[in-house]
């Protein structure tokens, strides 16, 4: 993908290295969302926090396909939704309203990443929502909220509520709507969805198979946690996987890094 015709300027010499390695991160998250087929045309989105601030972070300049952002395209706002780049392109507001509600309340989670793919779509609108079925939603259910749907995302006083549903957990089901999650790191925020994402894919295809389904048992929930510790080595499944993810892009198309 060739996004030199789109004329955006190179920001590198002009953040911090932080920022940087912040912007390539979220690009690389962007082209793999669409690499995965998870992307809704232009209409999800992907924040991160600008690195040592809080109040500012980065989010898809709304009109770019994903297969398109670069690190350079992305818009810089603040907590009030003021653009601080100088961007020809707008923001979301439905995606503004979301991201700045979680990063607002929680100065933990670095990157959130928000979905409307199908099979999220559809467990998200089944009653039971998550069912212990596989081995993957062990470690969703051991860290998972619900928010109702309140029509578009477009209204400040649904964030209090979008907040208080979510909790300290780093998977939150958006009811009718789809999914999100967050991550210490943009890599953390990616593996997360990639196994929301297998979770919700797994469950549609079990359930319409029509064959009585063997639930697991709550008591391996329980120890979810301390059993993805284990088996990535302490060191997080974002930051095993994160650099492969890279290496794959950079085979199909490096220019996100731009």
């Amino acid at each position: 993908m060739d996004v030199s015709s789109l004329e955006i300027k190179s920001r590198k010499n002009d953040v911090s290295a932080e920022e940087w390695r912040t912007r390539v991160d979220l690009a690389a998250a962007y082209r793999l969302v669409a690499l995965f087929k998870w992307d809704d045309l232009v209409f999800t989105h992907i924040s991160a926090r600008v690195p040592g601030v809080h109040d500012e972070f980065l989010i898809n300049p709304y009109g770019l396909m994903f297969d398109e952002i670069t690190a350079s395209s992305l818009v810089k706002v603040d907590a009030a939704g003021n653009k601080l780049d100088d961007s020809p392109f707008p923001v979301n507001p439905a995606g503004f309203v979301i991201h700045s509600a979680v990063h607002a309340a929680r100065h933990d989670a670095q990157c959130v990443l928000h979905t409307h793919t199908l099979n999220g779509v559809a467990v998200s609108a089944q009653k039971g929502g998550v069912l212990p079925l596989s081995q993957q939603s062990i470690f969703v259910l051991s860290g998972l909220s619900y928010h109702d749907y309140e029509g578009v995302a477009l209204r400040d006083d649904e964030k209090p509520r979008l907040v208080a549903d979510l909790g300290r957990n780093d998977f939150l089901m958006l009811r009718n709507h789809g999914l999100l999650t967050l991550g210490a790191t943009v890599a953390d925020a990616f593996v997360n969805m990639y196994l929301f994402e297998s979770v919700c894919t797994i469950q549609v295809r079990a359930m319409a198979g029509g064959a009585e389904l063997v639930p697991v048992d709550p008591r391996i929930i329980l120890g979810a946690q301390q059993q993805a510790r284990e088996v990535t080595k302490g060191v997080g499944a974002g930051a095993l996987a994160w650099p492969g993810l890279l290496r794959r892009l950079d085979r199909l198309d490096a220019s996100y890094r731009a």
